[in-house]
């Protein structure tokens, strides 16, 4: 399974075991519904083959050795459990976690200047433990992209969860206009915007970068977004360490993102490759917590190339969708 089709995959456990670990989540409480973790773990372990694999081949490259099936089946756990606590977080039982946000020093300047900000993140950790910044900053705006048709069951649940946090996503699932026009007025209204930029969409406009040791593509079009817009980006990393502890992450990354025509495949690719590297630095901070479960690198496609790679800068034309919401 490769990015072209990782959106057809369906849910892990299907509509019912998502409602069923809810359900004890939030009658039972965090500590028996943590049990469930395991038999959720031994179903992808032995259920799905191309996670399983995708796992083994994402360990191998960022431990540096051999991977075996207890490694597998930590980086499974660790993706479960943060299943588990997005029911929590979004249910706003902050009390049960040890979140810790490190710098948010300039994240606070940008929006007490009413600067709206983007928030580039990845499917590393939770990306729900944004939500803790509202301890800091009472009525802090967030608005999440996110695509509602993929994983319709979690997205159905996180609806009953935060109405008003549902009730603010930017549907990626929209045209590409559509969704631009909706994250510029959020920023006017001095919102943070938070999106995922590491995963490629089937036609989706890409240059490569290093991560891990081997070239893999990433979307130019968050970062075209950004240039548009002039609005401050910040990434973002909510790292889970085990337990109920969670790091939330920020680095400011550009006050305003400049991309020149006459430069344009330049600049797209010294910024994608600061992002990567960025991405490499956390997850050696964290090599549990990468949740792209596909085959990320394309090792089972060794002669694969992105069929929309930027090539130069007369490619300015070509504007694809803003990176995606959180779609685990």
């Amino acid at each position: 399974m490769n990015d072209a089709d990782w959106k057809r995959r369906p849910e892990g456990g299907g509509r019912f075991a998502i409602r069923l670990i809810a359900g004890i989540a939030r009658h039972g409480g965090r500590g028996i519904a943590r049990l469930c973790l395991y038999p959720i773990t031994a179903y992808f372990l032995c259920i799905r083959g191309s996670e399983r694999r995708a796992s083994r081949d994402y360990l191998r490259r960022v431990l540096g050795r051999r991977v075996g099936v207890l490694d597998v089946a930590r980086h499974m756990h660790t993706f479960a459990a943060t299943i588990l606590d997005r029911v929590f977080l979004l249910a706003g039982r902050m009390h049960l976690f040890d979140i810790q946000p490190r710098g948010t020093g300039q994240l606070l300047t940008w929006l007490d200047q009413g600067r709206g900000v983007l928030l580039f993140g990845s499917h590393l950790g939770s990306f729900d433990a944004l939500r803790a910044l509202a301890r800091q900053r009472p009525g802090l705006k967030l608005r999440v992209l996110l695509d509602r048709s993929h994983n319709a069951a979690i997205t159905e649940l996180l609806a009953e969860l935060d109405p008003g946090l549902a009730a603010g996503i930017i549907d990626a699932g929209q045209d590409g206009p559509s969704i631009v026009l909706a994250i510029q007025q959020a920023l006017e209204e001095g919102a943070m915007v938070a999106l995922l930029v590491d995963r490629m969409r089937p036609g989706d406009v890409s240059m490569t970068a290093p991560l891990l040791g081997a070239e893999v593509p990433f979307p130019t079009a968050p970062w075209l977004l950004a240039g548009v817009l002039k609005a401050p980006v910040m990434l973002a990393f909510g790292l889970y360490r085990g337990r109920n502890r969670y790091d939330l992450l920020f680095e400011p990354f550009e006050a305003t993102v400049d991309i020149p025509r006459a430069r344009r495949a330049e600049v797209l690719s010294a910024l994608i490759h600061r992002y990567a590297g960025r991405l490499e630095h956390h997850l050696r901070s964290a090599p549990y917590n990468w949740f792209n479960f596909y085959d990320f690198w394309h090792s089972e496609d060794p002669g694969f190339v992105p069929p929309t790679a930027v090539r130069g800068a007369d490619r300015d034309r070509q504007h694809g969708k803003p990176g995606d919401g959180q779609r685990r």
